[in-house]
């Protein structure tokens, strides 16, 4: 006589079409299935809350009740629950501080225009995205990411995975699954090469400043190539932030300078807490700056009640803080003026990476040019940023140089 069920054990039978099989062990040709019920307690109305599973043999059936008690032990309930759904509710709840920009960017990494205006997966994604989260695996992930990898670059592959791996990391907090499978997966190469920065040489750099002088971005690239503050940081710069001066009777002597705290981000805050810093300015930029400050105030005068007053350093003809569309058209029309720079080649962004290059070919130390930078670890610096112009490591050489230019004593060389 079979043993009796524990309370709160769950109970497999079987379910005929035509009604219940008194012995479906004998009648093997009868049409039904199995059933499996776990007790959750009771609702509050008093009936009995229960989760059920089906199969055509028992032995299926008991495999998916065993995985039901493990997802109901780790807390995940909502069995159905989809990657396309993860996706969907990261990108519409999971991006709170996050820009406008950014969020467009990262829902156009999965969405795209049909040809009838309306928003629609893209197919890329349609196998992944029907997959049930619970039953996702490392090896969907990898499938999915090689096949993006086959028409995308690189870094575009790259911020894809970032994004499904916080997707599903959301979905992991919410209890909706047992573990992030995407982080178990490396991002593949992709087919196309992203467009690598540049740094400029120290005669293109000339040339460029040469060719900005009398133009209304003057002062920009003077202060993104002498300083290498980022492109959201001198749009957010304010002259209450900029010292022209400095305090040479002060102990110790406080240079002109500028202070890096704000940018134009979301949360108006910088990119890391090492990017908040105070950057002392060379004579060329002070200039450049006192020049700059007097045209503005001239186009001030002149714009009168039209004047937007906004104390940025860099503003538009109106007056209001200049985007990065400003920022580029300006810059590609002084490149315009340089031979051997096409403006399509570069972007503002490159001036900072020629600031890093120019001090690195300087002998500058690797750990002070990151702190400048205001990146949070030197191998951002040296990694990303660098494009040393002579990569020669002459440490070697000078000391070698140093030791066998000396000579030897007689006695010793007879020793």
């Amino acid at each position: 006589m079979a043993a009796r069920r524990r309370r709160g054990e769950h109970s497999i039978s079987f379910e005929h079409l035509g009604g219940a099989c008194r012995d479906p062990e004998r009648h093997r040709s009868c049409l039904g299935r199995w059933v499996g019920q776990i007790s959750l307690g009771y609702q509050p109305n008093g009936s009995r809350k229960r989760k059920r599973v089906t199969g055509k043999t028992k032995t299926i059936v008991q495999d998916r009740l065993k995985d039901l008690e493990r997802d109901l032990e780790s807390g995940v309930e909502h069995r159905a629950y989809t990657v396309r759904q993860a996706i969907d509710d990261w990108l519409t709840q999971g991006r709170d501080g996050r820009s406008p920009a950014t969020i467009r960017r990262d829902r156009a990494l999965f969405y795209r225009r049909g040809d009838q205006g309306k928003e629609e997966l893209r197919p890329e994604f349609a196998q992944l995205a029907r997959q049930k989260l619970r039953e996702l695996t490392a090896r969907h992930v990898q499938q999915a990411l090689s096949a993006l990898a086959a028409t995308r670059s690189t870094a575009t592959t790259s911020l894809i995975h970032n994004c499904l791996t916080r997707a599903i990391q959301r979905a992991e907090k919410h209890d909706l699954v047992r573990r992030n499978v995407a982080t178990l997966v490396d991002t593949p190469t992709g087919k196309r090469r992203g467009r690598p920065s540049k740094s400029l040489t120290l005669q293109q750099a000339q040339e460029l400043l040469r060719a900005a002088g009398g133009t209304k971005i003057e002062a920009y690239v003077v202060l993104s190539l002498m300083t290498g503050t980022r492109t959201e940081e001198i749009r957010a710069l304010r002259w209450t932030n900029v010292d022209l001066d400095g305090e040479s009777d002060a102990m110790p002597p406080v240079p002109p300078h500028i202070d890096v705290w704000r940018s134009v981000r979301a949360h108006g805050d910088t990119k890391t807490g090492k990017s908040r810093r105070t950057l002392a300015l060379p004579q060329i930029a002070v200039d450049a700056l006192r020049a700059h400050r007097r045209e503005q105030e001239e186009a001030k005068r002149k714009a009168g009640s039209s004047w937007s007053e906004s104390s940025y350093v860099f503003t538009t003809s109106a007056g209001t803080a200049m985007d990065n569309a400003n920022v580029r058209r300006a810059f590609r029309a002084v490149l315009a003026k340089v031979d051997g720079l096409n403006p399509k080649d570069w972007t503002p962004r490159e001036l900072r990476h020629s600031f890093v290059s120019k001090l690195s070919d300087s002998g500058v130390a690797i750990e002070e040019i990151a702190r400048l930078a205001g990146h949070s670890s030197s191998r951002t610096t040296e990694v990303v940023y660098r494009k040393q112009l002579r990569p020669v490591l002459q440490t070697g050489a000078t000391v070698m140089d140093g030791i066998f230019s000396t000579p030897v004593p007689e006695d010793q060389a007879l020793a």
